[in-house]
């Protein structure tokens, strides 16, 4: 056992009764715990206030890859990376793309866990495509709230075996059981890729054009849009000031070529157009992904906004109106980044304008600590739902022992 800077005892349990045990204990004494991996999303969320936490960074490794089968299992804590690394030498990836929240939270890239991603339910612009990563998850072994082991879902991609508890545990922030062991499944990776830059649109001009490209033949898989300045603050600056709107082609070599020439036929009507190919393009990708526009070192509230795409631009230009903001575009428009300048969540703001605008879900994703504590981070639900998330929440962990307050 060791302590955090705020003086919390940190227990890091190496085998799944370890993890039980120190549930159990928790139970008894009806003593919080905080749940987490490297500690690299700790900034999302409501503070958790626990003098334990149960950090799962020694649950870690792969116990399981077949790649002939697209399926691999590994402990919880096992680091995003090392997995993306393993399955890259094997010629396949991840599909939905995890972001890691670590650079926004101004902590290194790299420390995000398995279990962090599929407890937050991340995923990168690929979502759009591929969907988001609870689609990929197949089976999870756990530890629930009562202090019991249970498990759900297989090592195969078709299994119906049971309530696939996996998919309720993803997203739930770790406030329903402790994930011990996750089985995920992956796909082949692309030959090569490439991005189609529109220069100089406005947001309501790279609304129509990515909406054009998403309905193509295409097979667009990444689709989004930098304001004017926002372009600046990725790749060192290479893309300049001009507002840039991505269109991304993966695929094999010759499909790619003819796809982006069809789709570039039609683009380079609506504006300047430019070109991004293998690596420079993966690199825009992962700072799209990872909002390295906002990972600027400061704690201004983040918010990560999940709109009608068609609506997005809209919707800022009513903030832009009312307060200090900066954003940009992913997943067509239907997922808004956005920066408040001034350095208060302005949460009311944010949410009577998406109720203005036919709804959506608004995120608080970055935020000093109190801040964090004194507003609403996680869109509320309604009656009913939130009435079902209770008990959901009663049956997997009635003392409420984990996680209390994370999701509010």
């Amino acid at each position: 056992m060791t302590q955090d800077d705020s003086g919390a005892t940190i227990l890091r349990p190496e085998t799944e009764a370890d993890i039980r045990d120190i549930v159990a204990a928790a139970v008894s004494a009806e003593e919080p715990l905080a749940i987490e991996g490297t500690g690299s999303k700790r900034g999302l969320g409501r503070p958790v206030q626990a003098a334990r936490t149960l950090s799962l960074e020694k649950m870690a490794g792969v116990t399981l890859y077949e790649p002939e089968e697209l399926v691999l299992s590994a402990r919880a804590g096992t680091p995003i990376a090392e997995i993306e690394a393993l399955v890259d030498a094997h010629g396949q990836r991840l599909e939905f793309e995890p972001m890691d929240y670590g650079p926004l939270h101004g902590r290194d890239a790299g420390l995000g866990t398995l279990g962090g991603v599929v407890a937050c339910n991340l995923s990168g612009p690929r979502r759009l495509k591929q969907g988001a990563a609870r689609d990929h998850v197949l089976g999870v072994r756990a530890v629930s709230g009562r202090a019991e082991i249970f498990k759900s879902g297989g090592r195969v991609v078709k299994n119906v075996t049971g309530y696939d508890l996996s998919k309720g545990l993803t997203g739930s922030y770790g406030t329903l059981a402790v994930m011990s062991e996750i089985t995920i499944k992956v796909l082949p990776k692309c030959e090569t890729e490439t991005t189609l830059v529109l220069r100089g649109l406005s947001d309501a001009e790279a609304a129509g054009a990515m909406a054009a490209s998403m309905g193509s033949p295409a097979e667009v898989s990444g689709a989004a849009h930098l304001p004017m300045y926002v372009a600046s603050w990725v790749v060192e600056g290479t893309l300049g000031n001009d507002a840039a709107t991505l269109i991304r082609i993966d695929g094999f070599g010759p499909s790619v070529e003819a796809r982006a020439a069809y789709l570039g036929r039609a683009l380079e009507k609506v504006g300047r157009l430019e070109r991004l190919d293998a690596e420079a393009s993966r690199r825009l990708w992962r700072e799209v992904r990872d909002v390295r526009p906002f990972a600027d070192g400061t704690q201004k509230p983040v918010w990560r906004l999940s709109v009608t795409p068609t609506r997005a631009h809209e919707i800022v230009m009513s903030l832009r109106m009312q307060a200090a903001i900066d954003a940009f575009y992913d997943w067509q428009g239907g997922l808004v980044w956005l920066k408040m300048e001034a350095g208060e969540p302005e949460a009311d703001l944010v949410r009577a304008t998406l109720r203005r605008f036919g709804g959506g879900h608004a995120t608080l994703v970055r935020a000093s600590e109190s801040l964090r504590a004194a507003t609403p981070v996680l869109e509320p639900q309604p009656g009913p739902l939130a009435g079902l998330s209770r008990r959901l929440k009663e049956q997997f962990d009635p003392k409420g022992v984990l996680n209390p307050g994370k999701m509010g």
